[in-house]
C-alpha cells in the first residue's frame, strides 16, 4: 500500500514539473521576462498593453447596481484580513521555534504582481491587489495550519478532502494506530523537505 502511494506521489510530482514547464512556455508566448525576480514587459508590449486598457471613467460608468451593493461588503473583509495576518505573523513566530516547525514565508503566498500589468485602469489593479491579498492570505494561513496539524495530529481523515493541504500526503492513514504509535515522533518532526 505504502509503496503504491510512493507511486503516486512520484507521478504527481512529475506532473508539477510538467505544469512548470508549462508556465515557462506562457512566459514565451506573453513575451515576458524576469528581472530582478520582477516579470517585465519591453517597452513595446507595454504599449500594446496601455492600448487595450478600459478608462477608469468608462469602467465606472458600466458597473452594475448590484455590484456596487456587493462593493462595500467585499472590501470590509480587510479588516478580519488584517487581524488574520497580524496573528499568522505572531502565532509563527512564538509557537514554531518552540517545536521546530520551520516557518512560511509569508512573501511566497502574498504576491502582488498583478497590479502592475499595464491594460488595467487604476480600480482593476485595486481591485487585483485586494484579491491577491485575501486570496494569499489564506494561502499562508492553510500552511501554517498544515505544519501545525503535522506536529500534532498528523492523521488523514476517513472521509476524503477536497482540496488537501501540502503536508496531508505525509499523514497517517485514518485506523492505522500500529503505524501512528511507531512513527509518530518521525512524521512529527519531519520537515527535511522544506529545509533543502
Amino acid at each position: 500500500m505504502n509503496a503504491a502511494k510512493n507511486d503516486l506521489r512520484e507521478r504527481i510530482d512529475a506532473l508539477e514539473h510538467e505544469f512548470e514547464a508549462a508556465l515557462e512556455e506562457n512566459e514565451q508566448a506573453f513575451r515576458y521576462y524576469w528581472s530582478r525576480g520582477k516579470a517585465r514587459f519591453s517597452k513595446e508590449i507595454r504599449r500594446e498593453h496601455r492600448k487595450l486598457k478600459v478608462r477608469l471613467s468608462a469602467y465606472v460608468f458600466h458597473v452594475r447596481p448590484r455590484v456596487l451593493l456587493a462593493v462595500p461588503i467585499i472590501y470590509l473583509g480587510i479588516f478580519p484580513f488584517l487581524l488574520l495576518d497580524l496573528f499568522l505573523t505572531v502565532y509563527q513566530a512564538t509557537c514554531f521555534p518552540l517545536f521546530g516547525i520551520p516557518k512560511a514565508r509569508r512573501a511566497q503566498y502574498l504576491v502582488f504582481d498583478r497590479g502592475r500589468l499595464a491594460y488595467l485602469n487604476a480600480l482593476e489593479s485595486l481591485n487585483c491587489m485586494y484579491c491577491s491579498y485575501a486570496n494569499g492570505l489564506f494561502a499562508y494561513a492553510t500552511e501554517i495550519a498544515a505544519r501545525t496539524e503535522q506536529h500534532w495530529c498528523p492523521i488523514k481523515h476517513a472521509k476524503r478532502l477536497g482540496a488537501p493541504h501540502s503536508r496531508y500526503h505525509r499523514f497517517f492513514d485514518y485506523g492505522d494506530a500500529k503505524t501512528y504509535n511507531r512513527e509518530i515522533i518521525k512524521i512529527r518532526n519531519d520537515f527535511s523537505d522544506l529545509r533543502r
